[in-house]
């Protein structure tokens, strides 16, 4: 029969292995990030569609999806600390640059608290050691402006008109343009046609340099995709 004296060590050792967990949970390691921009058009030009924000509707560009830790397997960390929950005041400051470049288009309609909200606590939060809140928003709205995906495309004479464009020939220009090779994701229209919906660039573990992807997502695109007015 074990005595009090036991159970008191054996309940203050299980304590100190739960905030043991805890720790290693909050500091959680990753090894880059995926930076997801996804074109408008192509988010609405589904049978789901879409709802603008209360703001009005966004201007005709690649919007922000998230900025997203992950590992060089493939996996990826998510929702590492429910005490780092999401606060408005830290990044107040921004509001009007996040509304700009990282809008949502879920229905219905919001002015953009809970898109953010969501992508800071279920990705953000797994690299707090790295990004506290304000960083972290702040390192994407730069990243964003250092792409330039839009701008490059336009250039290239790939134009958000309907029309239909070679997926290397998209890749090869954003490639050319940021210096390193992206991940293509795609979904289909209202009529089952593929088209150009989210690019994923990697990110070092700074949330300040592109780099080569570790790895790329599972899904591909047709040779022949649409890119979609909005």
């Amino acid at each position: 029969m074990k005595s009090k004296g036991s159970f008191f060590f054996m309940n203050i050792s299980l304590v100190l292995l739960l905030q043991n967990l805890s720790v290693l949970c909050v500091s959680q390691d990753f090894d880059f990030f995926y930076f997801v921009q996804q074109w408008p058009g192509s988010y609405c030009d589904t049978q789901k569609s879409c709802c603008y924000p209360t703001t009005g509707k966004p201007e005709a560009d690649f919007g922000i999806h998230g900025l997203w830790p992950n590992y060089n397997d493939g996996s990826y960390p998510s929702n590492c600390d429910s005490s780092n929950s999401f606060k408005q005041s830290e990044i107040s400051d921004l509001t009007n640059s996040l509304q700009k470049d990282w809008p949502t288009l879920a229905c219905p309609s919001g002015n953009g608290i809970q898109f953010w909200s969501h992508e800071w606590e279920k990705h953000g939060t797994c690299s707090e050691s790295v990004l506290q809140q304000h960083d972290y928003f702040e390192a994407a709205l730069t990243l964003k402006q250092k792409s330039n995906l839009l701008q490059a495309l336009n250039t290239a004479g790939i134009e958000a008109n309907g029309g239909s464009y070679s997926l290397s020939s998209i890749k090869g220009v954003i490639k050319e343009a940021t210096g390193y090779t992206p991940f293509i994701e795609c979904n289909d229209d209202s009529s089952g046609n593929s088209q150009l919906y989210q690019v994923y660039l990697c990110v070092d573990t700074s949330g300040s340099n592109f780099i080569e992807c570790p790895v790329f997502p599972n899904g591909k695109c047709g040779s022949q995709i649409q890119f979609p007015s909005f």
